[in-house]
């Protein structure tokens, strides 16, 4: 979206365009355990994956194993993209474009706690916590879709003969 307004200093018209962020969100999940949520430190306040927004020179890959990191204290491994997520209303702050990954931790450990989380919690997919924000319970449905259909996915639908 393009937003025109005048130059205070001259009058001349400014050209801005409005783009969306580049964000990632990672679902950090154990069968045994299953999903570390974050409690968010800032507004909108609730439960969220491990997320934020890709920095300057930085590929969605890198940013995803540094917020992971930087809001859980879990050092991880990537496994696989679950899908990209657009609405235009996903964060109430800005449109944002996430990237979110699946991942396991790299060492055992009970995540901790940082930067923009006040918390982090491995919580069973059957009893997740309330409020979660933005999109991630439809992210949560979709990986638990996923993984409830991974045979399927995996080695494909049998034959009938």
């Amino acid at each position: 979206m393009l937003k025109t307004f005048p130059c205070p200093h001259c009058g001349q018209d400014i050209s801005l365009y409005a783009n969306p962020l580049p964000t990632v969100d990672v679902v950090v999940y154990l069968p045994w355990r299953g999903v570390v949520l974050v409690e968010r430190r800032n507004a909108p306040l609730g439960w969220a994956l491990p997320g934020g927004f890709v920095d300057e020179g930085e590929t969605v890959e890198t940013a995803a194993v540094r917020e992971a990191s930087e809001e859980t204290g879990l050092d991880v491994e990537l496994s696989g993209i679950l899908g990209v997520y657009s609405r235009p209303d996903r964060d109430p702050r800005h449109h944002t474009m996430s990237v979110v990954f699946t991942a396991l931790p790299k060492t055992p450990g009970d995540p901790t706690g940082g930067d923009d989380a006040s918390s982090a919690v491995y919580f069973p997919l059957d009893a997740l916590p309330s409020p979660i924000v933005f999109d991630h319970a439809e992210i949560l449905r979709d990986f638990a879709h996923t993984i409830a259909h991974a045979n399927r996915y995996v080695l494909g639908t049998p034959s009938r003969r």
